[in-house]
């Protein structure tokens, strides 16, 4: 019989392999709080590990100093059950039946949700944790659900014990966690959510209606739900469920520290005069400090976009290029300008995001060949030839095929960038335009933001043939993340883009394809709505079995090897001329 009192083998036995235990996903369970003490019932702790996960239990601290260090640890989170939600923090004074509440939980919790949600921690809210869930993210709780209710919904029985039945949805997260539509479950509660709002969807409900489930409506991992499944011999499914989402979520993330994530194509300059601020997590733009943090991204496209006319065009570039080199400076521990491939893999050493800088319509030249020498040396790496409306270097793909192509000065345009190290950027370009370029440039080219034609019929989308011709020459086609280039009719999701991604990779293959958002130039989508979303791009490659290799490809690869390309074959002509 074995010493249960011998620790010291206990500790050998742990290091008899290497390493000395499996790599698990951590999970953070809130704790409770009372009687100056901070505690928590076994059967939250014991789920978690029987799930496969690391349980950590997480004192209630408001401040946000302990808060976002411990999420920097997560892979997942428990918001666990508990006392009444302070009305006020809904803006309500309190009813009559409100019953105890919990001063030190409240604002720590309400703060650890957003703050976990902003980084697409997977999450599970229990009871009060599904209440906490909607407080913190738009929706409504009701103080009492007594005059709502024709059962009994805070039990008198064991909490093993089963008391009601719920009504799960088909299709639901729930649903296919469980595979039923009937659930016995167990009531401990008189409060309830009454409005999900637009972040979640009802998913359970109690025979008398009360809300009991309810799941993320943006193809997040947050589902809440009303009783206590950590009670139950029957509710480990769900705990099994979160474990497995942060394993996903923890894999995406050790990928990001591995590869260079570089998005192709940004609009944020866009909103320069809107007084943002790029270091605060500032909601009028989708790509700041903050969300690019939050996403695990280490690079972006930012572009002077032209609209046209524009007076006095090469200064209003400039301008946008003044504007984005004050931001950098301002927070130089942070964020670096970038002009080549290796500049976006020192800087991710350094630990510094990346901020590269483009052009979106060559009007910016206003007809000036000699202005491109310019914008080389501000340090461009690719032009957009035109955007909506033709200009006099080519057609648009939304224009009037004014030169039936590529013009006489667009012809000089792509000759002088292919001999400044400037990419070829095809988007928004009309097909005899596309043609012409591809004939006439002596480097690859690329298509910065733009989808597929097949799937969605628009013009600003690439038909199947261009696709083929585009990687026969070497270039990339960087799928965006417009609505309208996804879906013709309904809101596009996630899905969507995979979709065009996969279809693009089917048709070019692996080497010629990446991501180009089109963040904050009405770029965005349900699942992929802002760079602190990126992370979920990812998730959806590693699902689909994608090699790490391949992701990279995907995730700037290709485009930084083509831009390498150009850049190198400049710098040749350069030494030849010499």
């Amino acid at each position: 019989m074995s010493n249960r009192f011998d620790w010291q083998s206990q500790l050998e036995k742990a290091y008899t392999t290497f390493p000395e235990a499996p790599n698990k996903p951590i999970i953070g369970i809130t704790g409770n709080y009372g009687e100056l003490t901070c505690k928590l019932a076994e059967t939250y702790y014991k789920s978690v590990w029987k799930a496969g996960g690391v349980p950590i239990v997480i004192p209630p601290l408001s401040d946000t100093d302990s808060i976002i260090n411990t999420l920097e640890h997560l892979d997942g989170l428990v918001l666990s059950g508990g006392a009444d939600l302070n009305p006020l923090y809904a803006g309500e004074e309190p009813q009559s039946r409100l019953s105890v509440i919990n001063s030190e939980r409240d604002l720590p919790e309400l703060l650890i949700t957003q703050l976990a949600y902003n980084r697409q921690i997977p999450i599970l809210g229990i009871c009060r944790g599904i209440q906490t869930l909607a407080l913190a993210l738009g929706g409504k709780v009701m103080q009492d659900i007594s005059d709502a209710t024709q059962l009994k919904h805070s039990q008198d029985a064991d909490r093993s014990e089963p008391t009601h039945t719920v009504c799960v949805e088909k299709g639901s997260t729930l649903y296919n966690i469980y595979k039923e539509t009937t659930l016995y479950v167990n009531s401990f509660h008189h409060q309830a959510v009454s409005e999900p709002g637009d972040k979640f969807r009802v998913t359970a409900k109690a025979p008398d209606g009360i809300i009991e489930g309810m799941e993320s409506t943006e193809h997040k991992s947050i589902i809440g739900v009303q009783w206590h499944p950590e009670c139950m011999d029957e509710g480990l499914p769900i705990f099994q469920w979160l474990v497995q989402e942060a394993a996903q979520y923890r894999e995406a993330c050790h990928v990001h520290q591995r590869i260079l994530t570089l998005d192709t194509h940004c609009d944020t300059p866009m909103w320069f005069n809107q007084d943002i601020q790029f270091t605060h997590r500032d909601p009028k733009i989708l790509v700041d400090l903050h969300k690019m943090t939050e996403g695990h991204q280490d690079a972006t496209i930012m572009v002077a976009y032209l609209p046209q006319p524009t007076d006095h065009p090469k200064a209003y570039a400039d301008n946008i290029f003044d504007q984005i080199e004050h931001i950098v400076a301002a927070s130089s521990q942070y964020i670096a300008l970038a002009r080549t491939p290796d500049d976006l893999w020192l800087n991710k050493h350094l630990g510094k995001k990346s901020i590269m800088l483009g052009i979106e319509n060559g009007h910016a030249l206003d007809g000036k060949i000699e202005n491109l020498q310019h914008f080389a040396q501000r340090g461009i790496v690719y032009m957009t030839l035109c955007h909506n409306g033709d200009n006099d270097i080519c057609d648009s793909a939304r224009g009037s095929q004014t030169h039936n192509g590529v013009s006489a000065f667009g012809k000089q345009v792509i000759q002088e960038m292919n001999r400044l190290g400037i990419m070829v950027d095809l988007s928004h370009a009309h097909e005899k335009s596309f043609y012409d370029a591809l004939e006439l440039s002596q480097t690859p080219i690329v298509c910065s933001h733009s989808s597929c034609r097949a799937l969605c019929d628009h013009p600003r989308n690439l038909t199947d043939d261009q696709m083929r011709a585009l990687a026969a020459k070497g270039g990339v086609m960087q799928v965006t993340l417009y609505n309208g280039f996804l879906v013709k009719d309904g809101q596009a999701t996630i899905e969507d883009a995979m979709r065009h991604l996969e279809h693009a990779i089917n048709i070019m293959g692996i080497d010629h394809v990446g991501l180009g958002t089109d963040f904050d130039g009405d770029g965005g989508i349900c699942g992929l709505a802002n760079s602190s979303e990126l992370t979920h791009f990812t998730r959806q490659l590693l699902k689909r079995q994608f090699s790490e290799e391949d992701i990279q490809k995907i995730w700037g690869g290709n485009f930084v090897r083509v831009m390498r390309h150009v850049q190198v074959k400049s710098e040749k002509r350069k030494v030849k001329n010499e």
